[in-house]
């Protein structure tokens, strides 16, 4: 069994157009590390100097990765991860 990501529509470009991939990984980190072997450039748009990227969410098995141990949150088998970039603006 593998670690489900859901994808964004902004980072299909990288996944071939996939909505959800597999990956492993012990950790967040690994499992970013892992996805990056097969979808070049995805992990630069989630990633800033080994950190989340300020204007992106992630999310693992619906709890913000920000409230749990971040990037070295720990991921197993069968976890789902939902990556969603943060969305600003609103009416005037």
């Amino acid at each position: 069994m593998a670690i489900e990501v859901r994808i964004p529509t902004i980072l299909r470009t990288y996944t071939d157009g996939e909505k959800a991939v597999q990956g492993s990984g012990s950790s967040l980190e690994e499992l970013f590390a892992d996805l990056e072997t097969r979808h070049p450039g995805i992990a630069d748009r989630l990633l800033d100097g080994g950190e989340l990227r300020r204007f992106v969410n992630v999310y693992l098995n619906d709890e913000d990765v920000r409230f749990l141990e971040g990037i070295t949150t720990a991921v197993t088998d069968g976890d789902s991860v939902t990556i969603l970039p943060a969305v600003a603006g609103g009416s005037r």
